[in-house]
C-alpha cells in the first residue's frame, strides 16, 4: 500500500509540485519555530497552490482509443498515415485534453476536442519515414493537470505498434548477380561418387552402393564397373556487409552500403536462389577483440530479409569485415559467390584479406560505397572491386561485369 501510494505520488506530483511542498512544509516550519510573518506567508501561498490544482485531478476519462496505419512496412522516404478514434465512453461530457503519440523518438500530439457521452472524435495523423529503421509507435497516453504543471496524471493504453522502414533497393539483373543459370549447379573438379554431372567408370571397391553399378560395362568386362561424378555446386550467395561504423564517412555511406547489401540479396532471393547474409553482431566493449560473434539476417522472404536490414546500425563495437568473411566461410563452406559491402575507408590490402578467407574457387566481389564517386569496376587475382557513387550504379556495373 505505501509503495503504491509512494508510485503515485512520484507520477503525478512534478518536480514544481515538490518545491511547493517543500516550501509549505519549510514555510510552516519556520514560522513555528521562529515566528517569522514572511514564512507563512510563504507556507500560506505554496499551500493554495497546491489546493488549487488538485481538482484539476479529479474524475477520469473513459475513452476507447484505437490507431489505425494503413500499413506497417514502408521504403525509406516515404510516409505512413493512420487514423485516430477516439470514443467516450462515460455516461458525462469529456473534458478536452492532449493525446500523446510517442513515434519513435519523437512525439505526435492530437487535440481531443469536448466530446459528450457516445460522442466520437477522428483525427488524422501522419508519420514520416524519412530513414531505414524501426519506428515504434505507441503507448498512447493522455495527461491531465494543472494549467502550471504542478500536479499531472496520466492515463495510458499499452498497445505499442512497429512500423519497418525497409531501405530503398535497386534491381539488379539476375544473370549479373552471380546466380548460376542452371538449376542442378555448376560442375566443380572434385570427383565424388553420387551426384547429378557424370565423369567416368572405374572398377568396383567394396562399399561402392550397387545403385551406380554401370551393367553395360560390367557385361562388356566381366567384372563390376561403377559410375564415378563430377560434384556439381547449388549457386549459394553470401553478402556481407561491414558494420564497422569507421570505414564510413557519414551516415549517408552506411545508408547507401545497406541498401546496396539489401539490392543484391532481394533479387537473389526473389530469384529462389540461396542466400546468406552475414554481419557482426555486436560485441561488449571489454570483450571487442576476443569474442568472436557473426550474425545470420532471415533470408525465407523477401519481407523477412528485407525487416532484418531495417534493424541494422553500424557500431565500433562490431568484428573487422575480414573476420566476418572468415567466420563465415567456416559456417558456410558451401558459398559459391560473396558479396562484400564496405564503405570508403575500407583499405584494399583488408579486401584482399576477405577474399583470402574463401576457397579459391569462390568469386568474391567487393562493393565500396562512396557517395558522388564515379562508378568504377577493377578486377584483381583475388576479387572484383566495384566502386559505386550511387545506388543505381550498382546494377549497371553488375551487368557490366556479367558481360565482360
Amino acid at each position: 500500500m505505501l509503495r503504491a501510494g509512494g508510485r503515485w505520488l512520484a507520477e503525478t506530483v512534478s518536480p514544481a509540485g515538490w518545491l511547493l511542498l517543500g516550501a509549505a512544509v519549510l514555510g510552516l516550519t519556520a514560522a513555528l519555530l521562529w515566528g517569522w510573518a514572511e514564512a507563512w506567508v510563504a507556507a500560506a501561498i505554496a499551500t493554495a497552490l497546491l489546493v488549487v490544482c488538485v481538482p484539476f485531478l479529479l474524475g477520469r476519462h473513459d475513452y476507447a482509443i484505437r490507431l489505425t496505419l494503413d500499413r506497417d512496412r514502408v521504403i525509406a522516404g516515404s510516409e505512413v498515415t493512420g487514423e485516430l478514434d477516439v470514443t467516450n465512453r462515460g455516461g458525462r461530457a469529456a473534458l478536452p485534453v492532449l493525446l500523446d503519440i510517442p513515434v519513435g523518438e519523437g512525439l505526435v500530439e492530437a487535440h481531443i476536442p469536448l466530446l459528450r457521452a457516445d460522442a466520437e472524435h477522428r483525427e488524422h495523423i501522419t508519420i514520416a519515414a524519412t530513414r531505414r529503421g524501426v519506428i515504434p509507435v505507441g503507448p498512447m497516453t493522455i495527461s491531465r493537470g494543472d494549467p502550471l504543471g504542478i500536479l499531472r496524471r496520466e492515463q495510458a493504453w499499452p498497445e505499442v505498434q512497429t512500423i519497418y522502414v525497409h531501405p530503398v533497393t535497386t534491381p539488379i539483373p539476375s544473370t549479373s548477380a552471380g546466380l548460376m543459370r542452371d538449376l542442378e549447379g555448376a560442375a566443380t573438379s572434385k570427383i565424388v561418387d553420387s551426384d547429378l554431372a557424370f565423369h567416368a567408370i572405374r572398377d568396383y571397391l567394396p562399399g561402392d552402393s550397387r545403385r551406380h553399378v554401370h551393367w553395360k560395362s560390367t557385361a562388356k568386362t566381366g567384372q563390376l564397373m561403377v559410375r564415378q561424378y563430377e560434384e556439381t555446386r547449388r549457386s549459394r550467395i553470401a553478402v556481407v556487409l561491414d558494420l564497422d561504423a569507421a570505414r564510413y564517412t557519414s551516415d549517408d555511406e552506411f545508408e547507401l552500403a545497406v541498401s546496396a547489401a539489401a539490392s543484391l540479396a532481394l533479387q537473389a532471393v526473389r530469384d529462389g536462389r540461396e542466400v546468406l547474409i552475414t554481419t557482426s553482431a555486436e560485441i561488449p566493449e571489454h570483450s571487442l577483440g576476443i569474442v568472436h560473434s557473426i550474425r545470420e539476417l532471415p533470408t525465407l522472404t523477401p519481407r523477412a530479409m528485407l525487416d532484418g536490414m531495417s534493424e541494422l546500425d553500424a557500431s565500433v563495437l562490431v568484428m573487422p569485415l575480414e573476420q566476418v568473411a572468415r567466420m563465415t566461410a567456416q559456417s558456410s563452406p558451401h558459398v559459391s559467390m560473396v558479396f562484400a559491402v564496405t564503405g570508403s575507408l575500407q583499405p584494399v590490402e583488408r579486401l584482399r584479406a576477405t577474399a583470402v578467407a574463401f576457397p579459391s574457387d569462390v568469386a568474391v566481389i567487393a562493393v565500396r560505397c562512396e557517395p558522388g564517386a564515379e562508378p568504377t569496376l577493377r578486377s584483381a587475382r583475388e576479387l572484383r572491386v566495384i566502386t559505386i557513387g550511387m545506388l543505381h550504379d550498382l546494377g549497371q556495373l553488375m551487368a557490366r561485369g556479367a558481360a565482360s
